[in-house]
């Protein structure tokens, strides 16, 4: 199995306090974290690689902890997703590697949380941005939560890498009109509702 090789950890913080309308009564606060690594697989084709998804799961549980605890720790996270944006020596499918130990990391950390985490991937080269969809963490049919956060770094992903991404909100979008289920009355059994 090929060894998980990090060359950096971009940790991305923002704190939303008005956008036009009243001041929210607390600011939204939406993170990412990026972890650049070298592909294994980047420059040939490699029909075996699912192995490598074991290899990435402590990553992931290390990027999830991360994050929550620069938004002020697991009980404060109501929105999440995924994506991964892979170098231009790779292929999709590599980035395709993230889907499970990304989302089950934040999952199992923030206590079995029920929504399936929304995701993204493509192929890019250096400085590439990454719209990374959100959903409430229990009910993906909380719309208030529906949202992106756009993640990148100046140098990553180089060609041989992966730049794997996590992204956690601490809300709903601020002054979300759009009606529908509210997060208070999910009740967070399947997923959706």
């Amino acid at each position: 199995m090929p060894d998980v090789t990090l060359r950096k950890i971009v940790l991305l913080m923002e704190e939303i306090r008005h956008e036009g309308g009243p001041p929210p009564d607390k600011p939204l606060q939406r993170g990412a974290v990026m972890a650049v690594i070298h592909n294994p697989f980047a420059g040939e084709y490699v029909e075996d690689i699912q192995h490598f998804m074991e290899d990435l799961k402590p990553l992931g549980l290390q990027m999830a902890r991360k994050l929550a605890d620069a938004l002020g720790g697991p009980h404060k996270i109501e929105g999440y997703g995924k994506g991964a944006i892979v170098g231009s020596d790779g292929e999709i499918e590599h980035g395709a590697l993230w889907h499970v130990p990304g989302g089950y990391a934040m999952r199992e950390l923030l206590g079995d949380a029920k929504a399936i985490v929304p995701s993204t991937k493509k192929v890019g080269g250096l400085g590439a941005r990454l719209d990374v969809p959100v959903t409430h963490i229990n009910a993906s049919y909380v719309r208030s939560h529906f949202d992106a956060v756009e993640v990148g770094c100046n140098d990553a992903p180089r060609a041989d890498e992966l730049a794997l991404i996590l992204v956690m909100t601490t809300g709903a979008r601020i002054h979300n009109r759009m009606g529908g289920l509210a997060a208070k009355d999910a009740k967070g059994e399947d997923g959706l509702r």
